[in-house]
């Protein structure tokens, strides 16, 4: 059975753009089915938003992809939900509240290198929510109930 799984748009952009030497874990198990990445058509905004910034749009072009590419890769691996209720706990950064409560409502690791989302890291956990922030720590989550 596939577990759920919350990445933050950083993470995102990882792994559908710059292909970072770390992420292969993570697409392993998402390909494999281990993982099921779950996100909501705000988060997909937010990507498209990110898209346009100058500087991703230089690592578009240095990667021949273009945003169109980025939103089809995340229409076909990402399970879009409905938005969460507001979880308990508020984040300093507004624009990562919404990570932080589809997390807690599917009881999902939240994978985030975000600082202000690590910052909550342990009352993130005692909602039973891990907060991962290497691709590496990934297989440890599979034994996590």
């Amino acid at each position: 059975m596939s577990r759920p799984i919350v990445l933050d748009t950083n993470v995102v952009l990882d792994l559908l753009i710059f292909s970072d030497p770390a992420t292969p874990p993570l697409e392993a198990a998402l390909a494999a089915g281990e993982l099921q990445w779950i996100a909501t058509p705000v988060m997909r905004e937010e990507l498209a938003r990110v898209l346009a910034y100058p500087h991703i749009v230089g690592r578009l072009a240095y990667y021949q992809l273009g945003a169109a590419d980025v939103l089809a890769a995340f229409d076909r691996q990402a399970q879009l939900v409905e938005v969460a209720p507001k979880a308990p706990m508020s984040c300093k950064d507004p624009d990562d509240q919404k990570f932080i409560d589809l997390a807690v409502a599917h009881q999902a690791p939240l994978l985030s290198k975000d600082h202000a989302v690590l910052k909550l890291r342990k009352r993130l956990t005692l909602h039973g929510v891990p907060v991962v922030t290497h691709y590496r720590a990934l297989p440890t989550l599979e034994a996590t109930p």
